[in-house]
């Protein structure tokens, strides 16, 4: 069974991570067929908004840190950097379920949704300096301005995991609710928004990302040479070497 299932119905293509043997960490591969489903569903009339959704227990432990290593992504052409692109500028609606673990970019990802429930287990984290790393997905601008700077230099600087209830406080979230209901309240919202005119849907979501769609990717773009770049620096090496060898890392000479 594929890692990324798609279904559509009612008018909601209903992306689901289906990897909980390995946390649902996401792959180059699985970053190919995210970015395929999201081009599929632009371009199909049938399809009228977009729910991502994990399982009760976990969203997504972020990137498949082994697949990461082996094929890091070189261009802007990536599979990775194609899904970022591809959220970033959907133009119909998004909505997610998130429940457990967040991490990296299963918790910069929605920055690009439009409406987001969170079970009561839900935990964000956004460890990329932790990795030797910069922020993604243009969340060195997107968090910021929803959290205001000291907020989101905690989460950014820190790396540390917040809970659904502060996610609400700050509004990365819109409600939240039992996890094993999640799921269930993300489908109808995405089936309510399914039943509304699409053109109406559509440029409202244009007018109401209009004023920083072009900066947004730019940002992307910039963070992404930058990630790329540190990528094969002496701290992120020594951050996924101390990863797949089980022990804490050694930033003292970094």
């Amino acid at each position: 069974m594929s890692d990324i299932l798609v279904h559509t119905e009612a008018g909601v293509m209903t992306i689901t991570f289906n990897r909980l043997d390995k946390k649902n960490s996401i792959t180059s591969a699985m970053y190919g067929e995210l970015a395929d489903a999201l081009g599929k569903a632009e371009q199909d009339s049938a399809v009228r908004a977009v729910l991502i959704q994990g399982d009760a227990t976990i969203f997504s432990a972020g990137n498949d840190i082994g697949d990461f290593l082996n094929a890091p992504p070189s261009t802007q052409e990536s599979p990775v950097f194609r899904f970022l692109r591809g959220i970033a500028t959907f133009p119909k609606p998004i909505v997610a379920a998130v429940c457990g673990p967040a991490v990296g970019i299963g918790t910069t990802m929605l920055f690009h949704c439009d409406l987001v429930y969170a079970g009561d287990n839900a935990a964000f984290s956004m460890p990329f300096v932790n990795l030797g790393l910069c922020p993604e997905a243009a969340s060195s601008l997107l968090v910021p301005q929803m959290f205001g700077y000291h907020r989101a230099a905690e989460a950014l600087l820190l790396g540390e995991p917040f809970m659904a209830e502060a996610a609400l406080e700050v509004g990365l979230v819109n409600r939240v609710v039992p996890p094993t209901e999640a799921n269930a309240i993300a489908q109808a919202q995405a089936r309510k928004l399914a039943a509304k005119p699409l053109s109406a849907l559509i440029e409202t979501k244009r007018l109401m990302k209009k004023s920083q769609q072009a900066v947004v990717l730019e940002r992307m773009g910039e963070e992404g040479q930058s990630f790329g770049r540190m990528l094969r620096e002496p701290a992120a090496r020594e951050a996924f070497t101390a990863f797949m060898e089980k022990r804490r890392p050694d930033f003292s000479k970094v």
